[in-house]
């Protein structure tokens, strides 16, 4: 800031007053220019500048050739068509007015029974993928193991980093991953993991590493990891109704929107929804673009009518063809809403 100081006398007796007014205020001036981080909001030094969001690399980051944003679909393999494109991931973290980094939600599959199932997680862009996982590593919450949620990864088991480039994941994980269990532990453990990554548009394929070394075959029972493997690969392990959402937890209201895969007989099965009074509230038949040996997708929106709102049940099932009893295949707990 400059101020202009007038040093033109009016008479004589003045001149010492209007030299020091002159210099109070050229001090005032001065510090009002350099001593202060205020604007004119009036804030402290420095409050209400958004930082500088930071990115992660190789090291538990998502790097390489593409990006990993959350979204619908996973491998483009058989048996997991993708339903939308992939969405580019921002460059770095965006923020809120306020500062905080933007949260994004995510799946993360455990085990219901023997088969993955998913649940819902907020992670921070752009480290999605990498949020995802240690997200998976860390377990299922009291709500869902409540509801039988469990998982087959050993505790104690961290993330190094993923690495995507042209669909496939590398994924290096501790040498805990691999420790004890028989093989339906550990093909139930590669499978979490694998689906949790590929729920991400950009990825299709995970290639595993432990402590910085490939992985060719796996645990004691020596499973074959020489490629890059996918949904398809663990095909066993997915439930022939699988629900990517709703998710367990999540809250809905009528009517709402359902979607995921599933390998049913002619591809086809039900939908019902239960409300807080133990009543049917919606029951539909569905249709999947595909089944008999081979998984489609499907999507859907379902009218109900609750009596009354609070804990209710998405169920999947289809009846039966030798006495029409219904045969349940996964259920979601949800919370329904009228």
């Amino acid at each position: 800031m400059r101020t202009e100081i007038s040093t033109r006398r009016t008479s004589r007796p003045l001149r010492r007053p209007v030299v020091l007014a002159a210099a109070a205020l050229l001090v005032s001036a001065t510090a009002t220019a350099c001593g202060s981080d205020t604007g004119t909001s009036g804030t402290s030094p420095g409050a209400g500048l958004p930082g500088t969001p930071s990115t992660e690399g190789t090291s538990g980051g998502t790097t390489g050739g593409d990006t990993a944003t959350p979204g619908r679909g996973g491998s483009t393999g058989p048996g997991t068509p993708r339903t939308t494109p992939p969405t580019p991931a921002p460059s770095t973290a965006p923020t809120t007015p306020g500062g905080a980094q933007r949260q994004v939600r995510a799946s993360v599959y455990f085990l219901h029974g023997e088969k993955v199932s998913p649940a819902p997680r907020t992670v921070t862009p752009p480290a999605t993928a990498a949020g995802a996982l240690r997200a998976l590593l860390a377990g299922p919450n009291r709500y869902e193991r409540g509801h039988g949620r469990t998982t087959a990864i050993p505790s104690g088991t961290t993330l190094h980093s993923i690495v995507v480039r042209h669909g496939v994941a590398t994924i290096d994980l501790s040498g805990r991953y691999d420790d004890g269990g028989g093989s339906l532990s550990m093909q139930a453990r590669l499978a979490q993991v694998v689906f949790t990554a590929t729920r991400f548009p950009s990825i299709e394929k995970v290639r595993f590493e432990l402590d910085g070394k490939p992985v060719t075959s796996f645990g004691g029972e020596g499973i074959v990891l020489n490629r890059p493997v996918g949904r398809a690969d663990f095909e066993d392990l997915a439930p022939l109704v699988l629900v990517e959402s709703p998710l367990i937890g999540d809250s809905i209201r009528t009517p709402v929107r359902v979607w995921g895969s599933a390998n049913t007989f002619e591809a086809t099965f039900k939908l019902k929804i239960t409300d807080a009074a133990g009543r049917t509230a919606g029951d539909i038949y569905v249709t999947a673009t595909s089944g008999s040996g081979t998984r489609g997708t499907f999507d859907v929106t379902i009218p109900y009518k609750a009596r009354r709102s609070g804990a209710g049940t998405l169920t999947a099932y289809w009846n039966s063809l030798e006495d029409g009893h219904a045969v349940i295949e996964d259920t979601v707990p949800l919370t329904v809403g009228r």
